[in-house]
């Protein structure tokens, strides 16, 4: 493919072409290697950004794996909107984990490089189709929107649906992408079909402009049948995945119950009262802000990349076709629609992006492969081509080593700032646990990293906070599958759907032998959140680590590291608070 142009699907090679040596780009052990040291630091040091990661995923998968675990109004039978498969692919991770570990944090960590492994591999397969089918500078491109954005640092390793969906979502793209030995419409389906049915049933959108490519150019060549056939082909395997979480959903719930339909059920026809947007809602601008922040030049690059594509198809016609300008647009569309369509939602998390996030990288690559080819132009009768190259080289570079150079800026802020969670609990490992003791969380509850990081003979607990809405319960301990079994399937007291407060969630305080609680400087004690840092009468410090104080912090320190140094001005240092684990004192223990 021409280097002026934007990307073109390969055609099939003849016997003379297949003769001439392939076009170079970095090999594909070395993309591996990237792609599995990027996400590795996110998977041991990354904080866990979602408590519904913890709560909806990690939580239940801890029940699978030792018989207890905290459970969400989602797991209850009677609303059944997450899936027990998408738990139990997990759980035979962490299973083999604690067999070689021992520990449960072992197994943790074991879990979450599994998901780096798997996602490291998902982004090699689809750089080397894009270095085989695009470009090679593409490929490149792409690597580095993957290996140093924010963005991809919290997805990659997350144990949340959104993350699984992206995965597949790279697989199905790929296979779309990748014609050697003809289309691969039927493979491309299924993996596209795995992630909205096992992940999140949303994402299947994303498949939609690669099906409707695949009937125009079936249309146009004739072969219309054989698309069809594909189609078909891929719904069956579709058919046979969704047959299969339903027959893991059956032993669980002991229902019968298709998990992906109470998911668009719930999130489209709620109701009054019901639906996402009792969970807050945002402006519109929030994904802008967001992938802004996650992606920076990246995201403005992935947003103009139609208009680029436009601009070269009007004034630079003789580097395009029509086979070129389809492809491009069919790669184009999925973040575009994607983005568009959850704009509009009032309810908006990061990580409903995170499936669209390869679909992101692709189109700033895309976008920014064009831009360099108008760039890099040599002709003198356009202006740029009497631009010195040595300038020119000079501004790319600086784009490029800004956006890495900020990317991992923010990414190092948020381990130092934020990592506090994971490590605060690190006491009760070395700590005699008594049978009953409990650790409690009030105003800290949705940091709470999961009953992972606690002793296998203890307990999370809440108390009674500012927070009005509906906390999770407790599976029914299980000592063995059978029991496990019947726990899942146990209609649980105080569950809803709308986020309302249930008061038997909570436990008197005096039942607490630990407390996880924070100290900010800038936040008022309040009866219901006392700081209980301070009240050294009642409880004494086990372990507390600093926690960035955002109310005190300069935009600029809340977005990226800045380093502790004097030099620094006030205001755009970073300040801290305290986020402690509390033993209470006994009668006779003085201060």
């Amino acid at each position: 493919m021409s280097s002026a142009g934007p990307p073109a699907q390969a055609a099939p090679r003849t016997k003379k072409q297949r003769a001439g040596p392939a076009p170079f780009y970095l090999p594909l052990n070395i993309t591996l290697y990237v792609c599995l040291i990027s996400n590795s630091i996110a998977a041991f040091l990354a904080p866990i950004q979602d408590c519904d990661e913890v709560f909806n995923f990690w939580e239940p998968t801890h029940y699978v794996n030792y018989g207890y675990g905290l459970q969400t109004w989602e797991y209850s039978p009677v609303y059944s909107i997450r899936s027990w498969l998408y738990i139990s692919l997990h759980a035979l991770v962490g299973k083999a984990g604690s067999l070689v570990f021992r520990d449960k944090v072992s197994a943790f960590y074991v879990v979450r490089f599994a998901l780096a492994v798997v996602c490291a591999s998902c982004e090699t397969r689809m750089y080397s189709a894009i270095c085989r089918t695009l470009s090679p500078r593409i490929g490149l491109l792409f690597l580095m929107i993957v290996a140093f954005s924010p963005g991809m640092f919290h997805a990659s390793t997350a144990f949340l649906p959104s993350s699984f969906t992206m995965y597949m979502s790279m697989l199905g793209l790929t296979a779309f992408l990748d014609w050697r030995g003809g289309q691969k419409t039927a493979q491309g389906i299924m993996w596209f079909g795995l992630g909205a049915i096992v992940g999140w049933p949303f994402a299947g959108a994303l498949l939609l402009p690669l099906l409707v490519e695949e009937f125009v150019i079936g249309f146009l060549a004739g072969s219309l049948k054989k698309v069809v056939f594909s189609v078909v082909d891929g719904a069956l395997r579709c058919l046979v995945i969704l047959a299969a979480e339903v027959a893991v959903d059956y032993v669980f719930f002991q229902n019968f119950t298709i998990v992906p339909w109470n998911i668009v059920a719930y999130n489209i026809f709620g109701g009054e009262g019901r639906g996402p947007e009792i969970f807050g809602t945002e402006p519109w601008t929030f994904y802008i802000r967001n992938l802004l922040l996650n992606f920076n030049i990246w995201f403005i690059l992935a947003m103009l990349a139609a208009p680029l594509l436009a601009f070269q198809a009007i004034f630079r016609s003789q580097a395009t076709n029509k086979q070129t300008i389809l492809r491009t647009v069919t790669l184009l569309t999925p973040f575009y629609m994607w983005l568009s369509i959850f704009i509009v939602q009032p309810h908006k998390e990061e990580r409903f992006m995170y499936p669209a996030y390869p679909f992101l990288a692709i189109n700033a690559a895309i976008g920014f492969h064009m831009l360099l080819s108008f760039i890099g132009s040599s002709n003198p009768k356009e202006l740029m081509g009497r631009v010195p190259a040595q300038l020119k080289l000079a501004v790319v570079l600086s784009m490029i080593l800004l956006s890495i150079n900020a990317g991992l800026l923010r990414t190092i802020g948020i381990i130092t700032a934020y990592n506090a969670p994971l490590k605060v609990l690190e006491p009760l490992e070395k700590t005699e646990v008594q049978a009953g003791e409990s650790v409690c969380f009030g105003k800290e509850w949705y940091r709470f990293p999961s009953s992972y990081f606690l002793p296998n003979d203890m307990r999370a607990k809440f108390i009674k906070s500012e927070f009005k809405g509906l906390l999770p319960g407790e599976f029914p301990d299980a000592a063995d599958y059978p029991a496990l079994f019947n726990g899942a399937s146990q209609i649980p007291t105080g569950m809803n759907d709308r986020n309302e407060e249930d008061t038997g969630k909570y436990v008197d305080i005096s039942q607490c032998s630990y407390l996880v609680d924070s100290y900010f400087s800038g936040r008022e004690a309040t009866e219901l959140e006392p700081h209980y840092v301070d009240d050294e009468s009642q409880w004494k410090k086990l372990s507390c680590r600093e926690f960035l104080d955002t109310s005190q912090t300069g935009l600029l320190g809340r977005l990226i590291w800045i380093p502790d140094l004097p030099i620094i001005p006030d205001r755009f240092r970073r300040h801290w608070g305290q986020y402690c684990l509390l033993k209470r004192r006994g009668d006779n223990e003085n201060l």
